[in-house]
């Protein structure tokens, strides 16, 4: 893969490439704001799937798990411009704003589709890019200015932006089975359970009587099968929808499972 990115400061970055696409599992650290200049994302979370093309621009909340495929489009690199809302800068911004988030079930990502406001001041980071010396106070200016305007454009961000409280103690047992397809390190999967890791995996133990690797492993098998026998999907798209990094491992790995390869529920 040709990745390339430029950046204004650690928090802003022009980024591109231009391979056939590109898939990762993520959990964000950060506030992630995102403006599309071409090529397309797939964004596909446990309750919802987006699609994500130029002159689109989305805020995607941190501590959230998603599988994400970019996509070059019509001849053009996959290009965006990325823009982190750290939790200290945001401590920062709110430090003298009398905000009071309330407590979210669940959180989505938000669209801000060719709104001027934002589109404005996310293309005038374009020159800045080209620029070798730029201070760091226009840059912390802009990061500013982006956070103001999603106050402007939508009351609730607060509820989002404002809110500092780290995961705590859940239950790991609807929350693995909520969230199994995502491809990420067990490191990660303890902390948004709110567990050290060794805790954790004495828990998952207590609650499944296995390992997490092979609970993992058996559970995104067998939502792959379903959505190639019952919704008709091509094994293609269903291995990077359901965890796996490559075609070759997950059709080993389901063959090895059920008995015979994923392309024989397509014939």
């Amino acid at each position: 893969m040709e990745y390339k990115a430029k950046y204004i400061t650690p928090d802003i970055k022009l980024s591109w490439y231009e391979d056939t696409f590109f898939k990762s599992d993520i959990m964000f650290d950060h506030h992630m704001l995102i403006w599309f200049i071409s090529g397309e994302t797939k964004i596909v979370q446990t309750d919802a799937t987006y699609i994500f093309k130029k002159g689109d621009i989305f805020l995607i909340p941190r501590n959230q798990l998603a599988t994400i495929i970019n996509y070059p489009k019509h001849g053009q690199p996959h290009k965006t411009v990325v823009m982190h809302l750290s939790v200290e800068r945001l401590r920062t911004f709110y430090a003298n704003l009398n905000a009071k988030p309330k407590a979210l079930e669940s959180q989505k990502i938000y669209c801000f589709t060719k709104h001027p406001l934002l589109e404005s001041c996310l293309s005038s980071l374009i020159p800045y890019f080209e620029m070798k010396d730029l201070p760091k106070d226009i840059a912390s200016l802009k990061i500013t200015e982006a956070i103001s305007v999603l106050r402007t454009i939508d009351k609730s961000i607060d509820n989002i932006l404002a809110n500092f409280e780290e995961p705590g103690k859940i239950s790991l047992i609807d929350y693995m089975e909520k969230n199994f397809m995502f491809n990420l390190s067990l490191e990660k999967f303890s902390y948004l359970t709110g567990r050290s890791l060794t805790t954790f995996k004495r828990d998952f133990s207590k609650a499944f009587n296995t390992t997490p690797q092979r609970w993992l492993t058996r559970k995104r098998l067998e939502l792959a099968h379903y959505q190639i026998s019952e919704k008709n999907k091509r094994p293609i798209d269903v291995c990077y929808e359901v965890g796996f990094e490559n075609l070759s491992h997950f059709s080993h790995a389901f063959k090895k499972h059920f008995g015979y390869p994923p392309t024989k529920l397509t014939e």
